[in-house]
C-alpha cells in the first residue's frame, strides 16, 4: 500500500487504519504543497475499492490487477469524484516529457510514465465531470474539450500498444493543447456551490460495487457558503462514501468542518528527498535532478518566473511615477498569462515590489489596500472570468487612486 507515496509518516497510519477498518468517513490530509496529498487521497480510493482477488492475496497491493485496480491507476473510476482548484499544466507537461523521452529510449520505466501522463491528465479532466457540472450553462461548452481529450486518452490506454513515435507526439501535443484550454477557460479559484450539492446527490446514490470517494482539493479555499453546504454532508454521511479533504493550511478550515474529520499531517520533504521525488517522478536527468519539486516543474513555464516579476516591477515602477502601463502590452510580455498560474506571479510580484520598502504610518495603510487590490484582480480573472487585460486596467486604476490619497507623493 501507498508504494508511489514517498516520504510520508502519514502512509504508515492510513494504512494501519484501513487494514484495521478503523479509518472514518471523513479525512483531512493537512501539509505543505507538493507533499502527495493528492497522491495519497487517489490511492486510498484505490485501496478502498480493490476487491483483494488478486495473486499477493493481499488487499490494496500496489500490482493488484483486479478490474477496480486497474481503473483507479487510470483514475476512470466512476466511484470516484474529485473536486477544487488546482494549477495542472505544469504536472501535465513534466509528465508529457518523460513519457515521450520514455518512449523514444524504450525505457525501462516506460509503463511508470505512460502512467504519470495518463494520471496527470485526469487529474484535470475528473474535476469536470458531468456529475458535478450537470445543468451548469458552462457545461456546453467544456464538455467537448472534455470529449475530444478522452479520445485520444483512449490511444494511450495501457491495454494497447502505443503508436509509433512521430503520432504518439502528435496525439501528446493535442491533449495538452486542449487541457491548457479547459483549464484557463473553466478551472475556477473556490469550488462552486452547486458542484457541492450536485455532489450530494451523487453521494446518496447507492454504489454498485465498492466505496464511493468524493475528494475536495484546497479546502481551504472554499467560500462561507460552500463550507456551510459541505457541513450538512459530513453532518450525516452515506454509509458506503468517503470523504477525502486536502488543506495546505488547516488553520483556514471551518473549525466545524475540522470537528467532523480525522486529520493526518503531511511534513515538508527534505531536500534530498524532494530531489529523490524528482528523479523517481519525472525521471529527471542531468541538473534537473537536483531540483525541488516546485522549481523542477517551473522549468516547463513558457516564461521564466523571473521575467514575470520583473515585468511587475516595471509595472509597479510606472504606477507610482504617474504613468500608466500599457496592460495590452504586460498580457502578451507574459505570454498572455497563460497558464493562469503566470498571473498569480505577477500579482505576487506587484505585493512583493511594494513590500520591499520603507513605510510610514499612513504608506504602511496603503501597502495593505494593494495587497487587497491584487486579490480583487485575481478573483476577477479567475472567478469572474475577466480578461486579464481589464483586469490589469482596473488595478492601475486603484492603485493609483491610493497613491493620489498620499501626499500626492510616490509610494517608492
Amino acid at each position: 500500500m501507498f508504494d508511489n507515496l514517498l516520504y510520508q509518516n502519514s502512509s504508515f497510519l492510513l494504512q494501519q487504519d484501513i487494514l484495521n477498518n478503523r479509518l472514518p468517513g471523513a479525512i483531512l490530509l493537512s501539509g505543505p504543497a507538493s507533499s502527495g496529498k493528492l497522491t495519497c487521497a487517489l490511492e486510498i480510493a484505490r485501496i478502498l475499492s480493490c476487491s483483494g482477488q488478486n495473486q499477493y492475496n493481499q488487499r490494496g497491493h500496489w500490482l493488484c490487477e483486479c478490474s477496480s485496480c486497474k481503473k483507479n491507476k487510470e483514475l476512470s473510476n466512476t466511484n470516484v469524484l474529485l473536486a477544487g482548484p488546482r494549477d495542472c499544466s505544469l504536472e501535465i507537461l513534466a509528465a508529457k516529457k518523460a513519457f515521450l523521452q520514455a518512449s523514444f529510449d524504450n525505457a525501462r520505466y516506460l509503463i511508470a510514465a505512460r502512467y504519470l501522463f495518463i494520471r496527470s491528465v485526469r487529474k484535470l479532466t475528473m474535476r469536470f465531470s458531468q456529475v458535478l457540472w450537470e445543468g451548469d450553462d458552462k457545461l456546453s461548452k467544456l464538455a467537448p474539450l472534455v470529449a475530444s481529450i478522452d479520445e485520444e486518452m483512449e490511444k494511450l490506454n495501457p491495454e494497447k500498444e502505443l503508436p509509433e513515435s512521430e503520432k504518439l507526439e502528435k496525439i501528446c501535443d493535442s491533449i495538452v493543447k486542449n487541457c491548457e484550454k479547459l483549464e484557463s477557460g473553466f478551472m475556477y479559484d473556490s469550488l462552486p456551490i452547486n458542484q457541492i450539492r450536485r455532489a450530494s446527490v451523487w453521494a446518496h446514490l447507492k454504489s454498485v460495487s465498492g466505496k464511493k470517494i468524493f475528494i475536495i482539493e484546497n479546502a481551504e479555499r472554499m467560500l462561507e457558503s460552500v463550507r456551510n453546504a459541505l457541513l450538512k454532508i459530513l453532518e450525516e454521511p452515506p454509509d458506503d462514501m468517503v470523504f477525502i479533504l486536502t488543506t495546505s493550511n488547516r488553520g483556514a478550515v471551518m473549525p466545524t468542518i475540522l470537528s467532523r474529520v480525522r486529520t493526518y499531517t503531511f511534513t515538508e520533504r527534505s531536500l534530498s528527498q524532494q530531489q529523490e521525488v524528482v528523479s523517481r517522478v519525472f525521471h529527471a536527468q542531468g541538473d534537473e535532478k537536483s531540483l525541488l519539486i516546485n522549481d523542477y516543474l517551473q522549468l516547463f513555464l513558457p516564461v521564466k518566473p523571473e521575467q514575470i516579476k520583473k515585468s511587475a516591477a516595471s509595472y509597479v515602477h510606472f504606477l507610482m511615477n504617474s504613468q500608466i502601463p500599457l496592460s495590452d502590452t504586460i498580457v502578451k510580455e507574459c505570454n498572455g498569462f497563460e497558464p493562469r498560474f503566470l498571473f498569480k506571479i505577477f500579482l505576487t510580484g506587484i505585493m512583493e515590489s511594494v513590500r520591499e520598502h520603507d513605510f510610514s504610518a499612513q504608506r504602511s495603510e496603503a501597502c495593505t489596500k494593494v495587497v487587497e487590490f491584487c486579490r480583487e484582480c485575481y478573483n476577477s480573472v479567475s472567478i469572474f472570468n475577466v480578461s486579464p487585460a481589464a483586469a490589469i486596467e482596473r488595478l492601475s486604476r486603484d492603485i493609483s487612486s491610493v497613491r493620489r490619497e498620499i501626499m500626492h507623493t510616490p509610494l517608492l
